[in-house]
């Protein structure tokens, strides 16, 4: 046993948020059983183009590694009786749900309690099991918007902008699994189990963080600044360089004391104008100005090389083909490879938990209901009569 292998997790998700929460949970070890509606054709992810094919995508695969798949409709009361079947036998069961679908299909945990005092219900919706908008849909750039995140992205003469990556969908994904593993620690030590309500609009407000303290302290509203500068902190943002652009970072004085050296403009760190991270503020237009003189001189590599010596925080602002070739990259292993039956082999990023144990290889994703056979007969031992009746019954949606 090493790892989470002695945690089951039923997962009712689909699309993003919910599977990358749990496949962060299948990467580390946990089995993570993911329940599809055959009817549908299963996870939407499964037919996200452009590469999808056979009720499987790249997409699919890049969400759902290490996990098992079977198909139930739980609509009817033959698909409710397996997946009872499930949660007597799981540690927890997640889902990302519109806040109010749960109660419709009685998948809260004061309808499972019964089964299974010890279960962890943990719920990853738009906007939460309680408020207003309890019963919309909610998708990631609805909520960059609707939690100021476009707001506060882009440049200052351009529209609002979204980030670049599904941040919310990811970070949700990560609070409800951080949620869960909590769930499941008070459920051993207490021997009851509970619900945990994470939402995706409580993940964007939460990360507002500062701007967030200083609007509800000060009043203050930070505002989108030029080349993704930090909104206090100078210099923090990108810089032009002859070939390129050059993210830096001074946050302390002593980085851009080495900064100004390594540029030859030593003289600078001297100016009253610049001697303060205030004053740096006040007068960044300027500041930026010598900083952009400095930097054209030469490529983003010949910087990256001489700043990285001296200790200044600094990288370059890559591509994708760029951010993979980082050496970096190699040594911490963050390429894996599976073996799928159309798409050959399938290189991913894998996900970012590490700990003292040794992960589970890494598996394709599964095919839709691939694992029914293993989980229900072999597992749980249901018998060929018992799931023939089952499936008479509609409880696996015309599993294809």
């Amino acid at each position: 046993m090493t790892g989470l292998s002695d945690i089951r997790i039923i997962a009712v998700e689909q699309y993003g948020a919910g599977p990358f929460g749990s496949l962060h949970l299948a990467e580390l070890g946990a089995d993570v059983i993911k329940i599809e509606d055959a009817r549908t054709g299963g996870d939407i992810g499964r037919h996200v183009p452009p590469f999808a094919e056979d009720d499987d995508s790249l997409f699919f695969q890049s969400f759902n590694r290490n996990k098992r798949s079977i198909c139930l409709d739980l609509s009817v009361p033959a698909g409710v009786a397996v997946l009872h079947r499930l949660v007597e036998g799981a540690d927890a069961l997640m889902y990302n749900l519109r806040g109010d679908v749960p109660d419709k299909l009685g998948l809260r945990y004061a309808d499972l309690s019964h089964l299974n005092p010890r279960l962890v219900v943990c719920s990853l919706s738009g906007y939460g099991m309680t408020g207003p908008r309890r019963a919309e849909p909610a998708y990631d750039y609805v909520v960059q918007g609707l939690a100021a995140w476009m707001d506060l992205t882009g440049d200052p003469a351009g529209p609002p902008t979204k980030s670049g990556l599904s941040l919310v969908d990811y970070c949700g994904g990560v609070v409800a699994a951080m949620s869960l593993l909590a769930g499941i620690h008070v459920a051993r030590r207490d021997g009851v189990g509970g619900e945990c309500d994470v939402s995706l609009f409580d993940t964007a407000m939460a990360m507002l963080s500062y701007p967030a303290t200083w609007f509800l302290t000060r009043g203050h509203e930070t505002r989108r600044k030029t080349r993704s500068a930090h909104p206090s902190v100078v210099p923090f943002g990108a810089y032009p360089t002859a070939d390129g652009w050059l993210m830096l970072a001074c946050v302390k004085p002593v980085f851009f004391e080495r900064l100004t050296k390594v540029l030859g403009v030593a003289e600078v760190a001297a100016d009253p104008r610049f001697a303060t991270l205030a004053g740096r503020q006040a007068h960044q237009a300027d500041l930026d100005a010598v900083l952009d003189s400095a930097l054209s001189r030469h490529g983003t590599d010949h910087w990256v090389g001489l700043l990285s010596a001296a200790g200044v925080p600094c990288g370059p602002v890559n591509g994708l083909r760029e951010a993979f070739e980082e050496p970096q990259a190699a040594q911490r292993g963050l390429v894996v490879d599976t073996e799928h039956p159309s798409f050959g082999t399938v290189r991913h990023v894998r996900t970012a938990g590490r700990a003292w144990w040794e992960n589970p290889a890494p598996d394709r994703a599964p095919g839709l209901g691939e694992h029914r056979e293993q989980i229900l007969r072999e597992e749980l031992g249901m018998s060929a009569a018992e799931l023939a009746d089952l499936a008479r019954g509609g409880a696996f949606g015309g599993e294809r």
